[in-house]
């Protein structure tokens, strides 16, 4: 294979990520060269709460869990997110520390940007800085629709929401999407609940008819069937 070859084999496929989809081929060439590719095992931490930040990351493959302490030091997930989600712009954005952990739950490949790229990226290309503005202003509706649900909706509602948020776009055979591998602790943590509850859920979901289980993978319907 030729040099120019893989270079367009390069393209495509960070053109295949959510945040270069819309990048002319001219900055994403540009882009390519300033990007660092680094693999973490699983249970690594690749950003640490409180630490500054010198790097945001883009996920090529693998998954990763967004953590941060609780006041009685418990860890509270506050997010999933596997291939061609970013995170750890906003320590590069304000300049300020960590504000929260990300960890490794399997194998990871990451693309990794440095503050100085990402600030000139942003100033240069103007699809990049709309594409991070779109997903941050996604990420804040996200949180306030959260913070909403912890206030109004049951448990039950708030357990079948998060796991249709976090069901995989592709919809299987007899309709059903799959969530990542999720403990009942996991899936407390996120719905600002109790592990034993959560459990009661879970079942009486399945019991319903609602819910199915593949090892730690869950099976929901369609949003539309909610």
């Amino acid at each position: 294979m030729s040099a120019m070859q893989r270079s367009r084999e390069a393209l495509e496929s960070l053109r295949t990520i959510p945040l270069f989809a819309e990048v002319s081929d001219t900055d994403l060439e540009a882009i390519a060269l300033l990007l660092i590719e680094r693999r973490f095992p699983k249970h690594k931490t690749i950003v640490e709460e409180g630490l500054p930040g010198d790097y945001m990351y883009v996920i090529r493959e693998g998954q990763v869990k967004v953590t941060k302490l609780s006041g009685d030091g418990r860890e509270k997930i506050l997010e999933l997110f596997g291939p061609g989600s970013f995170f750890g712009e906003m320590s590069l954005l304000d300049n300020s520390p960590r504000s929260a952990s990300v960890k490794t739950l399997a194998e990871t490949r990451i693309l990794a940007l440095s503050r100085s790229d990402f600030l000139g990226v942003l100033r240069r290309s103007p699809d990049i800085a709309m594409a991070v503005i779109k997903e941050l202003t996604r990420r804040v509706r996200q949180v306030d629709e959260h913070a909403s649900s912890l206030s109004f909706q049951r448990v039950k509602q708030r357990t079948q929401g998060l796991l249709q948020r976090l069901a995989k776009d592709e919809t299987l055979e007899g309709g059903s999407r799959t969530t990542p591998a999720l403990t009942h602790q996991q899936i407390a943590d996120m719905v600002g609940t109790s592990r034993e509850t959560v459990t009661r859920v879970v079942k009486g979901l399945k019991e319903q008819g609602w819910l199915r289980q593949e090892g730690k993978k869950y099976l929901v319907p369609a949003a539309e069937d909610v």
